[in-house]
């Protein structure tokens, strides 16, 4: 089975707008609901049975079982008899909103923190229509239970040999947003680490650096923004509470924060492209992102993204049968690719690699990547050692200036080449 989510925008009429508004806040008074009731019950099961508590005590009887998924999905049922307003709400809609509740229990338990929290007004944006029994789009038209034909920008069609199986509603401060699930019933093999590789070292001098010589610079998708942002949330808090004029700047700011994302995830997926245009293997840093982002540059890994990036990666890759792979990141900038001779830890200000055992001289970050790709081909059994390329030696390199954040060839500086030397100049 082969799984697909299209992005579409939406734009409902008046009336279908305010029904969705209302149907955002039913679900996310079910789902409060029913996250009262299981801290309920867990907090009522932390006393012990010889003691209680001097304030309150819960009183739920002791042999009463765990409220888990289909308990609370089968409780739906009846509470739709004291409660009208949950019929307007198509019921497989508000099962979904169970079961989302279930999963963030899941994922605590998983990883013992995080406990689900209760949404506040406007924090649930998204409900979910799991099944249909035929296809929902005719034309520019998607019909959606109880909320009829919607107007839809088809922008792409959906693949001949693909089904709808389901559709999420999602509410942006742009807009309305249909994410559509379609599935077919192919089996794609892996791919196969053949042909040209190429290893990658991602840091925050450089975002991304190749073993070829490529130096992709960072752009500062928040810090830029960052100014404009404060600015924005400061006539915010001028605002008084409940006016128009502070649902307006609260627009405002939410706009800027998508603005923001979408220019990451845009230059994320034009370098993944980029990099499998390039070759037929690549390799990767294992890096560990949580260490990163508590780090005192802490800011600016948050806003590089590398996590998103690796996965936006991962994926290009897998659609255009590229091979992708993770090795081990420690030691990659204190080994010379050329001689494998350890050069020793290296200052953050040293950003050229010199082997005094060899005299291979070129960028710190490069010499990085070529060691990622010399460690994958060797877990692969391809290969340990890379030639050494005269178009990657060069001299000593100054500080390149900021390139521009219009398209991503814009941003690559390949080293020692005269481009690059224009750029130091």
């Amino acid at each position: 089975m082969l799984n697909l989510n299209y992005a579409y925008r939406i734009y409902p009429d008046a009336s279908q707008e305010k029904e969705l508004l209302e149907w955002l806040e039913i679900c996310r008074g079910v789902y409060n609901y029913a996250l009262a009731e299981r801290k309920e019950w867990i907090n009522s099961r932390k006393c012990q049975v010889n003691a209680c508590s001097l304030h309150s005590e819960y009183i739920i009887p002791a042999h009463q079982p765990f409220p888990d998924y289909y308990k609370q999905k089968k409780a739906l049922t009846i509470a739709k008899k004291q409660y009208p307003e949950l019929k307007r709400v198509q019921s497989q809609v508000l099962q979904e909103v169970m079961g989302r509740l279930d999963k963030a229990f899941n994922f605590f338990w998983k990883r013992s923190f995080g406990f689900p929290r209760f949404k506040k007004y406007g924090q649930f944006r998204s409900i979910n229509f799991p099944q249909f029994t035929e296809n929902p789009i005719t034309g520019y038209q998607l019909k959606l239970p109880k909320i009829e034909d919607v107007l839809i920008n088809l922008h792409r069609p959906i693949p001949d040999g693909f089904i709808v199986k389901q559709v999420q509603i999602v509410k942006k401060a742009s807009g309305w947003y249909a994410v559509i699930c379609i599935q077919s019933d192919v089996k794609i093999p892996s791919a196969k680490p053949q042909g040209k590789s190429l290893g990658i070292d991602l840091g925050l001098e450089k975002f991304i650096a190749t073993s070829l010589g490529e130096l992709i610079a960072r752009p500062k998708f928040f810090v830029e923004l960052q100014s404009k942002l404060k600015w924005l949330q400061r006539k915010l808090a001028k605002k008084q509470k409940g006016s128009k004029n502070r649902l307006k700047a609260i627009q405002k700011v939410a706009r800027l924060h998508e603005h923001i994302y979408n220019t990451r995830k845009n230059f994320h997926y034009q370098v993944a492209h980029h990099l499998c245009d390039q070759s037929n293997i690549i390799f990767a840093e294992d890096l560990n992102l949580k260490a990163m982002s508590r780090g005192m540059l802490c800011k600016h890994t948050l806003d590089a993204g590398f996590g998103v990036f690796l996965e936006s990666l991962k994926h290009v890759a897998w659609k255009r049968d590229v091979y992708f792979e993770k090795v081990d990141a420690n030691f990659t900038s204190q080994i010379c690719p050329n001689c494998s001779v350890v050069t020793g830890k290296k200052e953050l200000s040293q950003r050229v690699h010199d082997c005094s055992h060899c005299g291979f001289l070129t960028d710190r970050d490069v010499a990085s990547a070529m060691v990622v790709e010399q460690r994958g081909l060797a877990a692969l059994g391809l290969g340990v050692k890379l030639p050494v390329e005269e178009d990657v030696i060069g001299d000593i390199p100054k500080k390149v200036s900021r390139a521009s954040r219009r398209s991503p060839e814009s941003l690559i500086v390949i080293w020692g080449s005269p481009r690059y030397t224009a750029l130091s100049s």
